[in-house]
């Protein structure tokens, strides 16, 4: 339908770009019937994702990386690893109560962890300052533990609880992913976000920068 409206309005720069970026994909949802947290969220697409190992990404972190994306990156470490990878970011140890924590078993020279457990938003003792970051890449074991995972923390089927018990059963692996982070979930995040990317578009840039100007 958008490739018909802008062929219509004969925006071929637009559609080009489209056709490009592979939009030609299928894409399928699910609706989650009742809010039952992240775990529950994932479990509702096990019909779909079959017998395949999966990613995660939260929409609510955005990454930026002049390097590889961030996603990318915990991809390739799963193809060495043959193993789920959760993406971290380090946080000062007062703000670990606001996310799910790592605890690493081992952490090598390049910096890849193996992990013996994960906390989800530990109010004290956090086993360490890496925090999970809304992109996961995850074997399709885990669906058999999420089918099984009572409810924790906030009263949730929590995605970290499901995770920490299978870690009985193969191995789980985190890294630091590099780039520049973004907290869509928060207003002030959120227009950085938009600042920034709209600084980094050869066609906008300069537009904007006046307009702050005028602005500010």
């Amino acid at each position: 339908a958008l490739e018909e409206f802008l062929t219509h309005k004969n925006n071929d720069k637009d559609l080009a770009m489209i056709k490009q970026t592979g939009f030609g994909m299928k894409f399928h949802y699910v609706i989650q019937k009742e809010q039952l947290g992240l775990g529950h969220a994932i479990l509702q697409a096990k019909e779909l994702i079959g017998n395949e190992p999966f990613a995660i990404l939260l929409g609510d972190d955005v990454y930026y990386s002049d390097i590889k994306p961030a996603l990318k990156q915990i991809i390739d470490l799963f193809g060495q690893k043959k193993s789920s990878v959760l993406g971290t970011m380090e946080v000062p140890m007062d703000q670990t109560s606001k996310y799910g924590i790592c605890k690493p078993k081992h952490i090598d020279d390049e910096g890849v962890m193996e992990l013996e457990g994960v906390v989800e938003k530990p109010k004290i003792n956090a086993p360490s300052r890496y925090a999970i970051s809304g992109r996961y890449v995850l074997t399709p074991t885990i669906f058999k533990y999420l089918e099984t995972q009572n409810q924790g923390a906030q009263g949730e089927i929590q995605l970290t609880d499901a995770i920490l018990r299978m870690m009985s059963e193969e191995k789980v692996y985190a890294y630091n992913m590099i780039g520049k982070r973004y907290d869509t979930g928060s207003k002030i995040g959120y227009l950085e976000a938009i600042i920034d990317y709209t600084l980094r578009n050869e066609e906008l840039k300069e537009s904007f920068r006046n307009l702050l100007r005028e602005k500010l």
